[in-house]
């Protein structure tokens, strides 16, 4: 299943399955497939982007985020924490995402991540958040964490939340915003602090 995730960037992934899924698309270049689905975490303009979303989006693919989503992309589907949806051959579950302290991603803006079920796996898609309690409630295969501390789990806080999630891969996720080498040496650290605990994908590298 590892092989059918693609890093697109910073917070944007694509998982080619049944259904195609983006998640928060970002600078990606047109696909000759629509979406079928696109999950939308949060409104900042780096992962919901407007032209992005309507780059890959086609007559029948579902756009499905928050309320603050709704308000800028048409026809979102609304979820709220906890709640699931299916399509094709996906359940996607939408979960808690929040900084507590941190004015860019309180509570009650209502940030989301998603545990993606799919060909027997279960994906979860973290989203901009730190560590919170309900993360003891989701028990992934594979885990796809931010690690740039931008309001967000930092290198440390990532590897604790591997400790509680017990996932079997790990993507590190939101790179970019420091520069490249900078981030490519964090999520090195970020694989040697989890060890053993779990298998770091690092995109783009050919050596796992």
């Amino acid at each position: 299943m590892i092989d059918n995730i693609r890093w697109l960037g910073h917070g944007s992934f694509l998982i080619q399955t049944t259904p195609i899924i983006y998640i928060n698309p970002w600078r990606v270049t047109r696909s000759p497939f629509h979406a079928d689905v696109i999950l939308i975490t949060h409104d900042h303009y780096d992962h919901c982007s407007v032209a992005d979303i309507e780059r890959l989006r086609g007559p029948n693919t579902k756009v499905i985020g928050n309320t603050r989503v709704a308000q800028q992309i048409p026809d979102t589907i609304v979820l709220l924490p906890w709640q699931s949806i299916t399509t094709e051959k996906a359940s996607i579950k939408a979960v808690p995402a929040y900084s507590e302290g941190d004015p860019r991603h309180p509570p009650e803006h209502g940030g989301l991540g998603f545990v993606i079920s799919v060909n027997f796996f279960d994906i979860y898609y973290a989203g901009d958040t730190k560590l919170i309690p309900e993360m003891r409630l989701i028990h992934p295969d594979i885990a796809i964490l931010p690690i740039d501390d931008d309001g967000t789990l930092s290198v440390e806080e990532a590897t604790e939340a591997v400790g509680i999630l017990r996932p079997r891969w790990v993507f590190p996720s939101n790179w970019g915003a420091t520069g490249e080498g900078t981030i490519e040496m964090e999520a090195r650290r970020f694989r040697q602090l989890v060890g053993g605990r779990a298998q770091v994908i690092i995109p783009n590298e050919h050596s796992i």
